[in-house]
């Protein structure tokens, strides 16, 4: 029988390979994947992120391969992401793994989402695996265990950051692709991203564990980290290593 993965995703605008690569790799290896968001709606990109000619201002190169943008364009067109599930309906017990994907939305309604640190909790106590992309760690860092105090469940781990280096500072508009009548999107616009993730997750792990914040993560060499029950990837770039590597554990197990 096939394992059950949980996939949670934002209704706050997904960065478009966070979600395609994990969701990609999950169902071409055989998973039984189920997708669930805070609004049960179908999750969508930043209209940046199916953008193949946008060039992060940041990192100074285009971070969109032509061939992701046309594959998150050809979903979002058909109807595999329209079932999404309502995070506050599904139980970890019903799955073997919870995979969390990318985008600033994550920090709107699933970073400090309590039905996702209910989640998140449950797995942890029954050993099951927990994957987290880019500011999605930032729901493992905020997650408390109380077994141990109310520290994080990242507490003497080992966790990839978005690098600080990489935060946008400046006003960011989260203008969503393949908006619908039922599903419109959000006019929202943050000045820059929610949260200093690097410093958020070296406070989580600390004293005894490590925050890797790589800001020389590039396509060529990806930033992703295992640390049972841990798989924890840095940003875009590392977007098809992590999916990579959750299909390798989860078939480790």
């Amino acid at each position: 029988m096939a394992k059950k993965v949980l996939l949670l995703a934002t209704n706050y605008g997904a960065w478009a390979e966070e979600l395609q690569a994990p969701w990609d790799a999950l169902k071409k290896a055989g998973f039984d994947v189920t997708m669930a968001t805070p609004q049960g709606k179908k999750p969508l990109p930043f209209a940046l992120s199916v953008d193949p000619d946008f060039d992060d201002p940041l990192q100074h190169y285009k971070v969109n391969p032509p061939e992701v943008c046309t594959r998150v364009k050809e979903i979002l067109a058909g109807k595999e992401w329209n079932n999404a599930k309502k995070i506050a309906d599904v139980k970890m017990a019903d799955y073997d793994a919870i995979v969390l994907t990318g985008g600033p939305g994550v920090c709107l309604d699933i970073t400090n989402n309590p039905k996702v640190h209910t989640l998140l909790l449950d797995a942890f106590n029954s050993n099951k695996l927990i994957g987290a992309i880019c500011y999605s760690v930032g729901a493992l860092a905020f997650t408390r265990n109380p077994a141990n105090g109310f520290k994080s469940i990242l507490s003497g781990k080992k966790s990839t950051a978005h690098p600080r280096a990489w935060d946008f500072d400046f006003e960011l508009s989260y203008t969503l692709a393949g908006t619908t009548p039922d599903n419109k999107g959000t006019d929202v616009v943050t000045p820059g991203f929610l949260l200093p993730l690097q410093d958020v997750v070296t406070d989580a792990v600390a004293p005894n564990g490590t925050c890797i914040a790589d800001e020389k993560a590039n396509r060529v060499k990806p930033c992703v980290v295992y640390d049972w029950p841990f798989i924890t990837a840095l940003s875009v770039e590392s977007s098809i290593a992590y999916g990579q590597k959750l299909v390798e554990v989860l078939n480790s197990k």
